[in-house]
């Protein structure tokens, strides 16, 4: 598809030549008398590249590229501006307001093609970026509608507005670092900086140097001055991951920060103050790392203010659908794919497996899915360990024992009518299984042997919610 150059200048001439010498490298070209046409049909044309003369009558060249940069549309044409009286006054408006170039009259032809093509680059490059950033934030949303995610969701709510610290607990791969960026996009330090720390990915010799700097000749190798993690999220958020494996020497420095906003470099006397948001997280648990001797108690009680949990996938197996979807249509587009299709009987096994490694475990899973299957994922597609752990899950919740024990029934039970009597069983058999799978709608309808609709039915009409956890109706 040939990219669309607007032509905007009030000498037909100019338009004429400028049209035959763009159509004959293969450009679609549309043209403009003056800048309020320009202004009008620039909706309609879907420029990419606008040639703007300066001198117009009516509106200016130079007011409509104000104007033009007012419009802040995603569609905004990159704008080289035309001239043969330019000042360099005009020069410098016509850069502020966003010009990527201006050309002199009498326009020379590869000056003109050189403009267009460089242009051209430019937006691609710009259309790239932003795609890619595009697909980080979306790696960055945290997807989910079950209990636990819509609790944790307004948690974030309360405590991201506050400059409180926050600790996040939670098994690998559970998405503590998402919770992290929520915080931090939903706080007023937004538009500051967000650094990230993997304290377990750092040697011990070299985390007082990561996190507060050093100076030139701190140690061995530390040829010039460096500026540590701390000072860059000034202003902003720091967010340690995995703050459990850091030595007690940078817990006490770390300690330091927290108490009084100040720490020196790595073999710097100089006292420096920084203001930071400190959101930790670790899949230690802290508090007996702390009475064994392993944590600073001091560190933890400052760091646990707030204390939010990233719940385990298989306690939010009601997101799986939903989590699964998101992912293949971020696979697929990541990989230059059409988006596929994952069938029922797939995402009921996913919905019943235990996902160790939790909503990692399923997203690589999913991108694996998506790269090695045809159009639509089946369950021939699934890992074997996964199809045989839900099927094994699923015969021991359908085998009967050889001979069922002697039930006692209580008076009021024995005098109810078979009906009634069968749906009182029914409601409590289920509300058991229920109660043993945390209330987990998918795990424990694959556990039944049912599909997950059909055990909303039979909750409904059983009168059945974990509200009045399954009183008679």
């Amino acid at each position: 598809m040939s990219s669309t150059i607007f032509i905007v200048d009030d000498e037909k001439n100019i338009r004429r030549t400028v049209r035959m010498v763009l159509e004959g490298e293969g450009f679609t070209v549309e043209e403009a008398s003056s800048g309020e046409e320009a202004l009008a049909r620039l909706p309609e044309v879907a420029a990419d590249v606008l040639l703007l003369d300066v001198q117009l009558p009516g509106i200016s060249g130079l007011d409509t590229l104000e104007r033009i940069a007012k419009l802040k549309s995603e569609s905004q044409p990159t704008i080289i501006m035309i001239s043969g009286h330019a000042t360099l006054a005009d020069a410098v408006r016509a850069t502020k307001a966003g010009a990527y170039d201006l050309i002199e009259k009498p326009l020379d032809r590869e000056r003109l093609m050189v403009a267009l093509r460089n242009a051209l680059e430019r937006r691609a490059m710009a259309r790239e970026v932003e795609g890619l950033r595009a697909m980080a934030e979306e790696r960055s949303e945290m997807v989910g509608q079950s209990a636990a995610m819509l609790a944790l969701k307004a948690q974030i709510a309360k405590v991201a507005p506050t400059r409180t610290r926050v600790l996040i607990t939670g098994e690998s791969g559970t998405g503590k670092e998402l919770i992290a960026k929520a915080i931090h996009r939903q706080s007023a330090l937004a538009a500051k900086p967000y650094v990230k720390v993997n304290c377990a990915a750092i040697p011990k010799e070299l985390i007082e140097s990561e996190l507060f700097g050093h100076e030139r000749g701190a140690f061995t190798g530390a040829t010039a001055r460096k500026r540590g993690l701390f000072e860059m999220a000034d202003g902003g958020t720091i967010f340690l991951d995995e703050i459990g494996d850091m030595n007690l020497s940078a817990q006490a420095k770390v300690l330091r920060v927290l108490q009084s906003g100040e720490f020196s470099r790595v073999g710097g006397e100089q006292v420096l103050k920084v203001e930071v948001r400190v959101v930790a997280a670790t899949n230690r648990d802290l508090q007996a790392a702390a009475a064994a001797g392993e944590f600073r108690e001091d560190l933890y009680f400052r760091l646990n203010v707030v204390p939010l949990r990233a719940p385990p996938l298989r306690d939010r197996a009601d997101d799986i659908p939903i989590l699964a979807a998101a992912f293949i249509e971020l696979a697929c587009r990541e990989n230059g794919m059409k988006v596929k299709t994952i069938s029922a009987e797939a995402l009921a096994v996913l919905a019943a497996y235990s996902w160790p490694g939790n909503v990692r475990e399923l997203r690589n899973e999913i991108e694996r899915l998506v790269i090695l299957s045809e159009e639509s994922i089946g369950v021939g597609d699934l890992r074997e360990e996964i199809v045989a752990e839900v099927a094994r899950r699923r015969r021991d919740a359908e085998a009967a024992p050889a001979e069922l024990p002697r039930v006692e029934l209580p008076a009021e039970a024995r005098a109810l009518p078979l009906r009634e009597f069968r749906d009182h069983m029914e409601r409590e058999y289920i509300r058991i299984k229920l109660d043993e799978n945390g209330w987990n709608i998918s795990r424990t309808a694959a556990l039944l042997g049912i599909e997950r609709t059909n055990l909303h039915k039979k909750m409904r009409a059983l009168g059945l919610s974990r509200d009045n956890q399954g009183s008679a109706p």
